[in-house]
């Protein structure tokens, strides 16, 4: 798929699943639970074991599904990921060498930032969206301040981003938003509840769906 592809998908779904996972299985049948649920796109973090191997298993098994790597912090670890299949990279803070490797093979980066200055900088170096992050220190209301003097600045805001409120994320002009345990809960995952996990992304799904009518 295509860079311009990839980023329209992540935009018509408007929600990442942030998952950590401790083995290609349990990641394969929780990815499998989210496209249940009508979720194709998760980020997996370079916090998880043996992140990469993880990474080419799922990928291989579910080439339709969005699998993007996260809490990258080097180009080497991006190239790496991107030559391992990834179909986006995300960055917890700017990190000017990972937009460079991204622009280099045309694979989507949203780098993180949280200022206003952060925010500008880390567009004006190349990523295609910002990871605003931590975002639920101050909530949609900060992306609509932000995005009020930066329109053309896309945001991914994560962080805090739940089913309750990612339809307020949404509307305050958010590209997309970024879920982690309020999506996929440690527990679910552990006990592998997949049917919770499938309600919680129909709930996921059905708050963005609202929020655009």
């Amino acid at each position: 798929m295509k860079k311009d592809a990839i980023l329209q998908k992540l935009k018509t779904e408007k929600v990442i699943a942030l998952i950590r996972a401790d083995n290609p299985d349990g990641l394969l049948d929780c990815a499998k639970a989210l496209a249940a649920g009508g979720l194709t796109s998760i980020e997996l973090t370079m916090t998880t074991p043996g992140a990469i191997r993880v990474l080419e298993k799922v990928i291989a098994e579910m080439p339709d599904f969005l699998f993007g790597l996260g809490t990258v912090l080097d180009a080497e670890t991006a190239r790496i990921g991107i030559l391992s299949g990834a179909t986006f990279i995300v960055t917890p803070a700017f990190r000017p060498d990972v937009i460079a490797v991204c622009q280099r093979y045309s694979v989507p980066i949203f780098s993180g930032a949280f200022t206003p200055t952060e925010i500008l900088a880390t567009w004006e170096a190349g990523a295609d969206a910002v990871k605003v992050f931590p975002a639920e220190f101050f909530g949609p209301g900060y992306i609509k301040a932000v995005k009020a003097p930066f329109p053309q600045i896309e945001m991914v805001p994560t962080g805090g981003v739940n089913e309750k409120n990612v339809g307020e994320f949404i509307k305050a002009g958010a590209f997309a938003t970024a879920a982690g345990s309020s999506l996929v809960e440690a527990k679910s995952l552990k006990e592998k509840n997949w049917a919770a996990i499938t309600a919680k992304a129909e709930a996921f799904v059905a708050a963005v769906a609202a929020a655009r009518a």
